[in-house]
């Protein structure tokens, strides 16, 4: 009886293990092409609004698994149906800056977005657009820090908790680089 049970505990174990490993969003490695948004470049300017809130109200996030920073996504609209390039919510890791970020923002308007860079992408990269804020600072230090982190980078997508951070707003923090 006591042998049987144990059998069926680890049945139950190994499926559920299996349904995990099945299921669960899987960690994977990609190359984006990363730009930054600050408040002072926002839609509309001077503001930290956000399309997609999904953990914070505003763009915002000091770049932790549970603050990640806010990420904007290209999108595309057809018919009545809006469609982001990344699902709301979805996490990333940037080893480049040591920052989680999640995706609550869409990059890009106007009436047809899916014409815009950001749905596109650059050179066959999707994009991806980090909120560096700077509302404590100029708009030329958040320009200048925007500037110092455009450019094709590895990401994790669905990454699992644990990664190196560096916390902080990416501009208050001096738009540090690893």
């Amino acid at each position: 009886m006591v042998r049987r049970k144990h059998t069926n505990l680890r049945r139950a174990f190994l499926i559920l293990l299996l349904l995990g490993v099945i299921w669960l969003p899987k960690e994977r490695r990609m190359t984006v092409f990363l730009t930054g948004y600050s408040y002072w470049d926002n839609t509309p300017p001077k503001s930290a609004i956000i399309g997609r809130p999904m953990i914070h109200d505003v763009a915002a996030g000091i770049g932790t698994y549970n603050d990640p920073v806010t990420l904007a996504v290209g999108w595309r609209i057809d018919g009545s149906e809006i469609s982001e390039d990344f699902r709301p919510g979805t996490r990333f890791y940037i080893p480049r800056l040591r920052k989680y970020g999640i995706v609550e923002d869409l990059c890009g308007d106007g009436e047809k977005p899916q014409a815009g860079p950001c749905h596109v992408g650059w050179e066959g990269h999707p994009w991806l657009d980090i909120y560096v804020d700077g509302s404590t600072r100029n708009a030329e230090v958040a320009d200048r820090c925007m500037e110092k982190l455009t450019d094709l980078q590895p990401v994790l997508a669905n990454p699992r908790r644990g990664y190196r951070v560096s916390p902080g707003p990416i501009v208050e923090t001096g738009c540090k680089t690893f």
